[in-house]
């Protein structure tokens, strides 16, 4: 039914949502390169941005640690600690400040007890197993006609996308709180408030474009199980 001279079309679907995500991240790669230039006025590097961040909330008893990679940035819930990148942890720059930040927006999620953040971390678990259970059940189901197991395998799967779904709100709230954060302690000027909103909504977009591509990619495994249901 999806097919003509031979090609799958459905493919498609996955095409799209490949370059959704392919774009995003061009774009926050470049937005995060080209306010990595923009110095602060403040010359605080990313460490003593999260530490006066994270100290005016009440939470001084969370540790800031160096991590290794690019962007590897992330709030540690389970140890209660910020994990910054090394260019993060010692840039001086709008995006190293942004950044870092954002990350202590979500150890005070954590504080607050911020239902998203709690609803993601209960889903999380589950998330992981369907994430390795539900193409392998669809694959399965497919090669020996057990259309039942196939239709399991894709609610696993929607189970990835509501996991995804749910991290949206995590995010784009962190960034929010980051940019209150910076303003409300002074630690970026007017004048570089812009260039964190647009870093910050940069790195948001890429967690929109995941929640679209993993919707093609579920779509197209719902109109291929269906089509075999119907044989």
């Amino acid at each position: 039914m999806y097919y003509y001279y031979g090609i799958d079309y459905t493919y498609i679907l996955v095409l799209i949502g490949f370059l959704i995500t392919f774009l995003a991240q061009i774009f926050v790669n470049s937005s995060y390169k080209k306010y990595k230039k923009v110095e602060t006025k403040s010359r605080l590097d990313g460490y003593e941005v999260a530490r006066r961040i994270l100290n005016s909330n009440g939470l001084g008893n969370i540790d800031i640690v160096e991590t290794e990679g690019e962007l590897t940035d992330h709030y540690d819930p389970t140890r209660k600690v910020v994990r910054l990148s090394s260019d993060i942890y010692h840039g001086t720059s709008v995006a190293s400040a942004s950044v870092a930040a954002h990350e202590c927006g979500h150890a005070v999620q954590d504080k607050e007890n911020y239902f998203f953040l709690r609803f993601r971390s209960t889903l999380a678990p589950i998330a992981t197993f369907s994430s390795r259970a539900g193409y392998f059940a669809i694959m399965i189901g497919l090669i020996f006609g057990l259309v039942k197991l196939a239709w399991i395998g894709i609610f696993l799967e929607m189970v990835i996308l509501l996991f995804q779904i749910i991290t949206l709100p995590v995010e784009f709230d962190a960034s929010r709180r980051a940019l209150e954060f910076l303003k409300k302690e002074a630690l970026i000027e007017k004048t570089e408030q812009d260039g964190s909103r647009k870093m910050l909504t940069a790195a948001a977009l890429t967690y929109v474009a995941s929640v679209l591509s993993t919707l093609l990619s579920v779509l197209r495994l719902i109109l291929i199980v269906a089509n075999r249901d119907r044989r």
